[in-house]
Parts: C-alpha cells; structure tokens; sequence
C-alpha cells in the first residue's frame, strides 16, 4: 500500500537491508521507500505483517529478537545496511514488568549486533527515543547527559551506550538516531494522535490530559528520509553520532489537538480527564542542528499538513 512515496530510480547491485522490526509502522514506510528505491529488503520480526502491512517483494522472518539461537536460525545472509527499529514503546514501572520491556531493546540490540557484524556491514542505524533525556531542559541537545525515568528509555540509553563502545573499540558502524514523537499514516491506533483522530472522526467527546505538555511532532516521511540520508552518507563524521530526528518545532499538546479538532470540523477533547504522568518531562523539543550539519537533513512537512495527510488515511482506513 503506498502511503506517501512516489516511484523511485532503481539501482543496480541492490544494497541489501534488513529491518528489525519492519513490520510496525515506521518499519512499514521504510520498507516501501527501500523497494521504490530498488533495494534488497529483508525484515525480522517478532509477528507477520498485517495485510495492510505487507510490502511484495520484501522477505520477512520470524523471530524473537531476544532469542539469540531464533536469530541465528533465521538470518542466513550478510547484510550490506541494518535499522534496528526493534521493540515497543510502553512507560510502565519496573515492578509492572518493566524487565521484559529492558530485555525487547536492550538484550535485542546486543543479539541483533552479534548476528550483524561482518565485513560487508557498511552502517548500521539504532532507532533511539526522545525519552532518553528523560527530564533534561528543552531543547534537547545530543549532548545532554541521558535520564532515563522508565525501563523503556532506560533500555534506550543503554542500547545507545553499547553501540557508542562498539563504535569507539571497535569501529563498528553504528549511528543513533534519537527519534521524537512520529505520526502519519498507519499507525497504531493505540498512539496518541491516531486515538486523537479517531475521536473526532467518530464524533466523540474524549478524555485527554490538560495539554500542557510542549511536544515536537516529525511527520514519518521526514523520518524515513533521515534514515536514508544516514544509511548513504559517506561522511567520516556520521559513524558514532546520536542524532536528533524531529521537527524542531515546538507544540502544545492542546494546541495539535484543538487543530486536529479543526481541520475535522467534529469531536471535543475533555481536557483534563487523564493526569499527567509521573515525572512526565513537560516540555519536551529537540535541537535539530546536528542532523542538518552531518546529514544535510532537515524536515520538510510542516504539521498542519502532515495531519490533513494523516486524517485523509484515517477517513479512509478506519
């Protein structure tokens, strides 16, 4: 299902890709915007894709990431590029099962880099999270010591850690890049914009937190294009950096949903129903010059026409 991108040139000797995690939603456009691009594409995943998922040409595996003798039984060739956008996001405590989630990102990442590394590896890229920072003052620099406040970041930190010590001990290629908050096309139903859209779609009345929180929102195209302008660089400076991916923009989130509200004409959102998360980072925007400076990226869909593109999905799709 081609979502946003338009036909590609192909190419010839086609760089091999492998995807942790290809079948979740940024994984789905990535994968589509390889093929277009004429490259060879493998995913491995915990789960087949869904049908509106699955992209012809692609190869997918089944395999716990977790599992190192399931990775082994699955990944039988050398892979030119790899994007570990393994895992799933959830900020629940510790106590509350937080270790598998540690286990999804942390021990996943370690399995996948020992399955990977060869000499045919040109660049391998780990999807991070602006939850990271945790707590640190807005905007985001890279630079700004990591403050993990769940086991899902913390396991994001440490996953960023890792791949920096392979990268300085070992020369191994990796690039994080430190996404913010992704929306577009196809995503779960269970995120915050798409539960957003939904509602008012629906002509609800639903139950959001105040909104005070300052948010940065990239569209997914944005996101997909860094990916690639990473994974092509051949610059000396992109191996070992962690990499602000976002707008740069920031947002209330009142204000995205009051928009949401208004380019559907329907739905009212019951500030102040939900609380705030505990130790939730109430302004929460990234600096983005480091990507533009070592990738030559910046975003180019602003907000209001991301969510015409993504509510045109919905009304389409729900």
């Amino acid at each position: 299902m081609a979502l946003w991108f338009s036909t590609l040139e192909k190419v010839d000797n086609p760089p091999r890709l492998l995807i942790a995690g290809g079948t979740g939603f940024i994984g789905h456009h990535l994968i589509y915007a390889a093929i277009q691009r004429g490259w060879q594409v493998t995913s491995v995943s915990l789960h087949p894709p869904s049908s509106i998922r699955r992209i012809g040409g692609t190869r997918y595996l089944i395999a716990d990431l977790t599992q190192l003798q399931q990775l082994r039984g699955v990944l039988d060739d050398d892979y030119d590029y790899v994007v570990n956008l393994g895992g799933y996001i959830n900020h629940q405590l510790f106590q509350a099962g937080g270790r598998l989630l540690i286990d999804h990102h942390f021990t996943a990442v370690q399995n996948l880099v020992e399955m990977v590394a060869s000499a045919s590896l040109k660049r391998f890229i780990q999807i991070g999270s602006s939850d990271e920072y945790g707590g640190a003052p807005s905007p985001q620099r890279e630079n700004l010591r990591e403050s993990p406040i769940s086991p899902y970041s913390l396991a994001k930190a440490a996953s960023t850690h890792f791949l920096q010590m392979l990268h300085r001990t070992e020369a191994f290629p990796a690039v994080i890049l430190r996404l913010f908050l992704v929306y577009g096309p196809g995503q779960n139903a269970q995120r915050f914009l798409p539960q957003i859209i939904q509602g008012c779609l629906l002509n609800k009345t639903f139950p959001t937190s105040s909104g005070e929180q300052i948010r940065d929102f990239c569209y997914v195209e944005d996101v997909v294009n860094a990916v690639f302008k990473t994974l092509t660089s051949e610059s000396n400076n992109v191996d070992g950096q962690i990499l602000n991916i976002a707008s740069g923009q920031p947002i209330s989130i009142r204000e995205v949903i009051e928009t949401v509200i208004d380019l559907t004409a329907r739905g009212n959102a019951d500030f102040g129903a939900i609380p705030y998360r505990e130790g939730e980072n109430m302004s929460l925007y990234a600096d983005i010059s480091r990507a533009g400076a070592v990738l030559d990226w910046c975003p180019s869909v602003q907000l209001e026409d991301g969510l015409k593109r993504t509510i045109g999905w919905y009304e389409k799709y729900l």
